[in-house]
């Protein structure tokens, strides 16, 4: 059975392009609402589900945080493929980090990975809206998923990057 976003029934939040901005526990400048410190987010969810929503080729989605959690799920194994040749947690933040500001790419752009999942952009602004929210949200994943990759002394943890091997929904990750 797959994991779903417990922020499936969340109202009164703004979406762009069919993607739910949720509140982020962020210091990071950008669009996302800010949630409290002590209260679980979208990215936490996504850390946690991950090892299990992997193993899925078919995700059945139940509201438009899924529609998140998979966009985010989908990073999480592109990042984590990123850290498999990182020995350190030095040489792993610099690679993870740098892949969070990379070009984010929406829907409509050759390169998004999901098309369908999101609606085109209906506006220039509503473009950039959704840009900006899944670069802050990409750093924001980047930067706690280098947590529970590399334990507290630096070396790569195996039981999460052993995960890199993994297609998610049966999706060949692309080399840049």
């Amino acid at each position: 059975m797959v994991y779903h976003s417990t922020f499936a029934d969340e109202e009164g939040i703004t979406k762009a392009c069919g993607c739910p901005l949720l509140p982020l526990k962020s210091r990071k400048k950008g669009p996302a609402p800010v949630s409290e410190q002590g209260k679980t987010d979208i990215v936490d969810e996504a850390i946690t589900f991950f090892r299990c929503n992997v193993f899925f080729r078919n995700f059945d989605i139940k509201g438009p945080a899924d529609k998140l959690l998979i966009y985010l799920t989908f990073y999480i194994n592109l990042s984590l493929k990123k850290l498999e040749g990182c020995r350190t947690l030095a040489e792993g933040s610099k690679a993870i980090l740098n892949l969070g500001v990379e070009n984010v790419t929406i829907p409509g752009e050759s390169g998004f990975p999901f098309t369908g999942l999101f609606s085109l952009p209906q506006s220039q602004q509503e473009a950039e809206l959704l840009r900006d929210y899944l670069k802050q949200i990409r750093e924001e994943t980047s930067g706690r998923l280098l947590g529970v990759a590399y334990r507290p002394n630096g070396t790569p943890n195996k039981w999460w990057l052993a995960f890199a091997k993994r297609k998610f929904m049966n999706i060949a990750l692309l080399d840049k």
